[in-house]
């Protein structure tokens, strides 16, 4: 024996030589698991930081930079009606109150071209009116009832090296001799011009205070080609005052007019021989006077700034009698002194105003802000552009001097009311939680509020957990206590291979087969529910009412076997009796009684997503929950059956406090990866972003919405930013839950570690 001791035990030499071994492997396993804790920490806190940076430009504010100034072109003495320039900040253009046209270089006032319309003898320009900005469609009314229509453009031309060229280019689409407007012959006072897709619409106030619509339609000679003009002329219904601004709609259906008096009339004039006025308001209570009246891009809105400073956006609202009024919608920070022009974006819900006292204002109608304000001059504005790109502002003096600005606005979408908070958007009825994030038109007001994507993510998952944690736990503590070692030898590794069903799958499955099926069948989907449940139970009281004998021929630990066919004919029988119930409660139709008793139901819906993701949940839930559940020590088991109590004594009052720890951190683990998934709510869901929790209604998450949306959103653009901060939302929302849940875990398994 001592010869053997000898030859097998190290020596000296070789236990040092395993001491160290293993104080390395020891030292390699401590600072590995380190690495890799402190790896996950800096993983999460870089995808936090990235998902900030995302998010970090749409909290800039706007700014405006100098960056030229100098005396207009053209006639120094003649007052600007109107400035724009081109997309590219290369051309500018000018209108004189002589109409006379002058484009120049922006970059340092060098004059590109003149140009303008040859007046009458006699005649002088009395009103102006320019279209919306992307028409570049203006209008001169003059002195002997007539008006001038032109239209600028620019043109790109490329060199043999490719260097571009804006070529600036001045037309008359109405010809170039004056058209009349006033068969009188009275100059006219104010003016507005608007263009359809085959005709020209004139709007005009004359001296004698009468109202003038005027139409010209252009046609084309099917042999000739020439264009000839057809003019309809109409006279509508004045108000009392005396109107001294007018607007037209870009579909040529509605008129806006203010007069002396602050008040604004709205017109229908889709049949302008029976013109209608709808409806008159009052646009300033202190009495002043409307000093400019604007159409914000769409013409779904007018912009109305007021001799008091006021800024203010109207919008037409039907009531139920289908008859349209105009309510002020919001207002913006004021000015110092009256306001002298209000000029809008080109493709966005922003606009510029400019007052008496030289200040400009750059407001955002969707969220409500005032961007910047700041003074370019110590006189009046008199014209003002914001470039196409949003990126520059032009200003003019009385002076005629013209200041060139740097514009950095790139995110005047977003506020935190547009994000949590209820907005009023252009065409609704009252302020409401709306995610439409795109349209076919820049006109479309986006919508961005994030309540549709955060509760649809909650409310998936809650229906998800609602289905999955009773299934899962149950589950759980029957297969880890109940069951026995053969049989969980079985369920349990199947049950976990489920984990690794794709979700894509599962999703493919909910969409095409099992949102039909449900509602095809919707009586027997709660008779399941209902007398599933019921039928376990008479089966366990009928079980344990058989004589000892039977029950041990099936063994303990077996009765989940015999469950199999009662699970199986109750599913069956329910299916079955499905189409009687209808015809016995619902007239025919569970489906159609919910739609007549007010219940909207969609076909994926909260209930298939519940059934469909709680499948996807239930593997995980159930793998943790039991392994918490088995691994409660057996010497406090044995010990409280060895004093009298019932296995389910045990465990009720043992062995669910100690492996509650487990069993939590197997919900949140579940609710974790409800809150997260993203192929089964979005092939079942319906993708509809409503507020509600309504069972039967669709819902859109966050997770689905990022993974629809980001492939079409522009790098860099509002909505690209949008889906980021989505993605940070559902971070925390996740960093949150996990964070609280192991908390209360932590405090759990510190009150019952004493057991």
């Amino acid at each position: 024996m001592q010869n053997i001791s000898s030859q097998t035990l190290p020596n000296p030499q070789q236990r040092q030589r395993l001491r160290r071994w293993r104080g390395v492997k020891d030292g390699v396993t401590r600072y590995g698991v380190g690495a890799g804790g402190y790896s996950v920490i800096v993983a999460l806190a870089l995808i936090f930081i990235f998902l900030f940076v995302e998010v970090m430009p749409m909290l800039q504010s706007g700014k405006l930079t100098p960056a030229t100034s100098y005396a207009l072109p053209g006639a120094a003495d003649k007052e600007t009606r109107y400035l724009a320039t081109d997309r590219f900040r290369e051309v500018g253009v000018r209108y004189d109150d002589a109409a006379d046209v002058t484009f120049f270089s922006l970059k340092n006032g060098q004059v590109r071209k003149r140009a303008g319309a040859v007046l009458p003898e006699g005649v002088e320009t009395t009103a102006f009116s320019a279209a919306s900005p992307r028409e570049r469609l203006v209008a001169y009314g003059l002195s002997n009832g007539q008006a001038i229509v032109m239209e600028h453009d620019f043109s790109l031309k490329f060199d043999q090296q490719d260097v571009r060229e804006v070529v600036p280019e001045l037309s008359f689409p109405l010809g170039e001799e004056p058209v009349v407007v006033d068969d009188r012959g009275r100059a006219l006072t104010a003016l507005a011009v608007q263009t359809g897709r085959s005709s020209t619409a004139l709007a005009a106030i004359t001296e004698d205070n009468r109202l003038l619509y005027v139409v010209y339609r252009a046609t084309v000679s099917f042999m000739t080609g020439e264009v000839q003009l057809r003019r309809e002329s109409f006279t509508l219904p004045t108000p009392s005052a005396s109107p001294d601004r007018i607007l037209i709609d870009d579909t040529l259906s509605t008129l806006i007019l203010s007069d002396t008096a602050g008040k604004l009339h709205y017109y229908d004039v889709r049949d302008p021989a029976r013109p209608d006025l709808m409806y008159s308001v009052q646009a300033l209570e202190s009495g002043g006077e409307v000093t400019a009246l604007e159409y914000l891009l769409g013409s779904a809105s007018v912009l109305v700034g007021g001799s008091d400073g006021s800024v203010a956006q109207w919008i037409p609202l039907r009531d139920d009698e289908n008859r349209y009024s105009l309510i002020q919608l919001r207002t913006f920070e004021p000015h110092d002194s009256a306001v002298v022009l209000i000029k809008p974006e080109y493709s966005r819900k922003g606009f510029l105003t400019a007052d008496a006292s030289g200040h400009v204002a750059i407001h955002y109608t969707t969220s409500h802000r005032t961007i910047l304000k700041e003074s370019i001059f110590p006189n009046p504005i008199t014209a003002a552009a914001i470039a196409p790109r949003n990126n520059a502002m032009l200003a003019v003096d009385s002076t005629n001097t013209l200041a060139y600005y740097d514009l950095r606005n790139h995110h005047p979408e977003i506020s935190w009311q547009t994000f949590w908070g209820k907005v009023w958007y252009e065409g609704r009825s009252g302020p409401d939680y709306v995610w439409q994030s795109s349209s076919a038109s820049d006109a479309f007001e986006s919508k961005f509020s994030l309540v549709p994507l955060t509760l649809g993510t909650l409310k998936a998952a809650f229906y998800a957990m609602l289905f999955a944690i009773p299934i899962a736990v149950m589950g759980a503590i029957y297969t880890a206590y109940f069951m026995s070692a053969r049989m969980r030898g079985m369920v349990k590794p199947v049950i976990e291979i489920m984990e690794a069903l794709p979700t894509v799958i599962l999703g493919f499955l909910a969409g095409l087969w099992l949102a039909p099926f449900v509602e095809a069948n919707l009586p027997s989907v709660f008779s399941i529910l209902l007398l599933m449940p019921i039928a376990m139970v008479l089966f366990a009281f009928g079980w344990s009412r058989l004589g000892p004998k039977v029950r041990a021929m099936i063994g303990d630990g077996w009765e989940a076997a015999l469950l199999i066919p009662v699970i199986l004919l109750v599913g069956w029988a329910c299916i079955s009796i499905s189409p009687m119930i209808e015809v016995w409660f619902f007239d025919g139709s569970m489906r159609q009684w919910f739609t007549d008793s007010g219940i909207t139901y969609d076909q994926r819906n909260a209930l298939v997503v519940g059934i469909a993701m709680g499948f996807a949940v239930i593997p995980t839930i159930f793998s943790i929950a039991e392994d918490a559940v088995f691994n409660v020590p057996k010497h406090l088991t044995q010990g409280s059956l060895a004093l009298g109590a019932t296995p389910w004594q045990t465990m009720t009052r043992v062995v669910l406090l100690t492996a509650s720890p487990g069993i939590f951190s197997a919900v949140m683990m579940g609710f974790g990866r409800a809150v997260g998934e993203t192929m089964i709510v979005l092939m079942a869901t319906g993708n509809s972003p409503v507020v509600n929790f309504n069972i039967f209604e669709g819902m859109r998450t966050l997770s689905a919405n990022i993974a629809v949306e980001m492939p079409e959103t522009a790098v860099g653009s509002t909505h690209y930013r949008i889906l980021y901060l989505a993605a940070l939302v559902l971070f925390a929302i996740t960093f949150v839950v996990n964070t609280a849940a192991e908390l209360v875990r932590q405090r759990l398994r510190k009150r019952y570690a004493e057991l």
